[in-house]
């Protein structure tokens, strides 16, 4: 039986870092273009539930009964000792039997996560997210971006076709040191570029031509090629060794930046999104070895409908200063708010109210009337987060603890029934109007005691869907 690709996705947060203003302030670095910058109230965790959630949409309000296993891949967990991919698992309302696992640690990671998908069973949904920061001035901090990307995987069925089949793989394992980063510490360290070119070629020609022996495909066979890596050099070396020309995908460097364990998965997607039936399809990926993934594109993808494209939202996006991007990563100290800091969530409050929290579900009375918070005589759940609203009233309060204010906060009329008062975020205070139209996104509002509170903030719908 075929296994590939059902479904995919990629998530952008709607920050970019003008490169060209980092040099004024930090004495050198940044270049031209842009990079994705995750807000203030994101991380992984929340940008991997983004990702996800557009992925799924497509598969309609069953989509996420259909899912035998999460993964959840990134080298920026936001915690350690604990299982992140279980806030994916609440926020996209999972079945209580479908297990949920990390694999984090390093950029190869979120490969390997896809690979053990491929080669394993049932229907199972990859998720990768990075958020990427280096020291001021430095080649990473310009370079790299935030992202996420989510790939559902399984065996191809009548009412739910394969977008791209899996024809051929490869992979090489080599310990080197290239990029490496001890734990706490905020930066990652490279070895001399010269040297990972050197290893990184021969490393990706090697399992570039065992997957296309594996697929029985000769070079002039495939259409497109994604290479990616986080050493950027040794990818552009390894594109001229193979002979690509036109058939290297963008790698969207100059708009996005390198989004690390979220890219390979980004960039196949946003391939796909392009790509016509018959089309053959290859991913190389190099970290810590090389991996290769040749897919062939059905007939499929000629009626797919991705949510939110993944070039609406490299076209979308608001910028943001380089000061404000520093406050946020935390390496520009700033005057905390002259409020009292939160107190920490209650753990026990928080697994009381989960479908509250994680998966933003109201209820309904016996009249049909819906109630956010859910109330506590209601006996109909009524999932909200995939609802969109209309502003009906706003304020903007300057005082409130916020590590990035002002703090908007809207009065919010949902379409088939409820209101609720619910903070706005990825907005600039002059884009608020009365009679806006706005979704839901899973965000963290604070961090105390080392707790991420997660809940669900309102954004502005975007204009033709981008981020």
């Amino acid at each position: 039986m075929a296994r590939g690709i059902l479904a995919a996705a990629g998530y952008l947060p709607h920050r970019r870092l003008d490169r060209a203003t980092i040099a004024a302030v930090a004495g050198g670095g940044g270049g031209t273009g842009t990079r994705t910058v995750a807000a203030y109230d994101e991380d992984t965790t929340t940008m991997g539930v983004e990702a996800a959630r557009l992925a799924l949409a497509g598969l309609g309000p069953t989509g996420a009964e259909r899912v035998d296993g999460l993964w959840l891949s990134t080298v920026a967990p936001a915690y350690a000792d604990k299982t992140n991919a279980t806030a994916v698992h609440a926020a996209l309302r999972l079945p209580r039997g479908t297990p949920a696992f990390d694999a984090n640690g390093s950029v190869r990671s979120a490969l390997g996560a896809l690979r053990a998908a491929l080669d394993g069973a049932g229907t199972q949904l990859v998720v990768a997210a990075d958020l990427r920061t280096g020291l001021a001035g430095g080649s990473d901090e310009s370079q790299f971006g935030d992202g996420a990307a989510a790939l559902l995987v399984g065996d191809g069925a009548a009412e739910a076709p394969l977008l791209a089949e899996l024809v051929g793989a490869g992979s090489v394992t080599e310990e080197l040191l290239d990029r490496w980063r001890a734990p706490g510490d905020v930066r990652s360290r490279t070895w001399e570029e010269r040297f990972g070119e050197t290893r990184y070629v021969p490393l990706g020609v090697e399992a570039w031509e065992a997957a296309l022996k594996q697929a029985g495909l000769v070079a002039d066979q495939v259409d497109r090629v994604v290479i990616t890596g986080t050493h950027a050099r040794a990818a552009r070396a390894l594109a001229r060794q193979l002979r690509l020309g036109e058939r290297l995908v963008d790698d969207l460097a100059a708009t996005v930046g390198n989004t690390g364990a979220a890219h390979p998965a980004l960039l196949l997607t946003s391939t796909l999104e392009s790509s016509a039936p018959g089309q053959v399809v290859a991913l190389v990926a190099l970290a810590d070895g090389a991996d290769a993934l040749l897919f062939r594109v059905t007939d499929a993808v000629a009626t797919w409908s991705p949510r939110r494209p993944i070039a609406a939202q490299v076209r979308g996006g608001a910028p943001i200063p380089y000061g404000t991007y520093l406050r946020w990563r935390g390496l520009l100290p700033v005057e905390p708010p002259r409020r009292p800091e939160p107190a920490r969530p209650s753990a026990a409050a928080a697994s009381r109210s989960a479908d509250w929290k994680f998966g933003f579900v109201g209820s309904a009375d016996e009249g049909g009337e819906v109630h956010l918070p859910p109330q506590p005589l209601d006996q109909t759940p009524v999932p909200m987060a995939d609802a969109s609203g209309t502003i009906a009233t706003f304020t903007v309060d300057r005082l409130a603890h916020s590590p990035s204010p002002p703090v908007v906060f809207a009065v919010v009329d949902f379409g088939g029934g409820g209101r609720l008062p619910v903070e706005l975020t990825d907005v600039d205070v002059e884009e608020v109007r009365i009679g806006a139209r706005v979704e839901l996104t899973f965000r963290r509002l604070f961090t105390a005691d080392g707790i991420h509170n997660y809940f669900w903030k309102a954004r502005l719908v975007p204009a033709g869907g981008g981020g």
